[in-house]
């Protein structure tokens, strides 16, 4: 069964982020993917995440295809212009990768590739009307494509800074449901009884919502998101929780394993990321019962 009949049924969903490698190994990659194959619902393969040059989103989804295991593409538009992106988004269905994450790129200035000049011609919601335009049969040109796409496409929510920014990504996830996404992705969860407000909004959009469960590698780690993104709600409790550990790693695993248990009641799906330690990602769906 598919991801998109799972969500359509209701059923609670398992993804795994894993990025493409900054080169043409692809080992690691594939060994990942198959120790995940039979326990996930789809490999998340990000975009050039956080700025840095990789493999491409679209290369990775194939090679999942090719491993037996359904993909989901992040797709943006800081890096390609409106025809470099419809001809991409044939090609992913030509190659199976048809489940699709629409995301707002990182800024050029976060990556590895400071002096690359970003293109930003189409936004999220601008990029959601593409592809809907692209499912009736025609480009944006409003020439005739000979044979249809279909996508199973979302949107994602930024971090919710304060009451003021969430009704803000509110409106913003309205209008990209209204355009076309059919389920919600929204930002790392560390602390349901202070995100329920934020999962309790989105879900009244009527779409199937996911959380992003992100593990956790150290006390520097946590303390630094609690810092820099208070809208993480990352609290003083799991800061010490993994400080008092004796063995941290699994103390951090058990944390992203348990948030994964609790979620299952409040949202309809989870990504897991686990940040270049998707060698842990079996040990984090063991510990979920999964």
């Amino acid at each position: 069964m598919t991801l998109q009949n799972k969500l359509s049924q209701g059923d609670f969903v398992v993804l795994a982020e894993i990025n493409t490698p900054k080169g043409v190994d692809i080992s690691d990659l594939v060994t990942n993917v198959r120790h995940l194959k039979s326990r996930i619902d789809a490999v998340v393969i990000p975009g050039m995440d956080n700025g840095v040059m990789h493999m491409s989103a679209l290369a990775g989804g194939a090679i999942i295809r090719q491993q037996g295991m359904e993909p989901m593409i992040h797709i943006y538009g800081r890096d390609r212009n409106r025809m470099a992106l419809q001809g991409d988004m044939l090609a992913a269905h030509i190659l199976g990768v048809n489940n699709l994450l629409v995301v707002q790129g990182e800024a050029i200035s976060h990556g590895d590739h400071q002096n690359a000049k970003p293109v930003d011609d189409l936004n999220e919601l601008e990029l959601l009307i593409m592809l809907n335009t692209l499912q009736r049969g025609t480009d944006l040109a409003g020439f005739e494509l000979k044979g249809k796409p279909e996508f199973f496409t979302g949107c994602q929510v930024q971090p919710i800074r304060n009451d003021d920014h969430l009704e803000i990504e509110f409106q913003s996830a309205g209008e990209k449901v209204e355009a076309g996404a059919q389920y919600i992705m929204v930002p790392p969860v560390f602390d349901i009884d202070g995100y329920v407000q934020i999962l309790n909004k989105f879900k009244s959009l009527n779409v199937p919502v996911i959380a992003t469960v992100y593990m956790l590698k150290n006390v520097g780690m946590a303390r630094y998101i609690s810092i820099n993104d208070p809208a993480s709600k990352l609290s003083e409790a799991t800061i010490t929780r993994i400080r008092k550990s004796k063995d941290r790693e699994t103390e951090c695993i058990n944390i992203a394993g348990e948030m994964i248990k609790e979620l299952q009641s409040q949202v309809q799906g989870v990504k897991i990321s686990a940040s270049g330690w998707e060698d842990r990602l079996p040990a984090i769906l063991d510990c979920a019962g999964l």
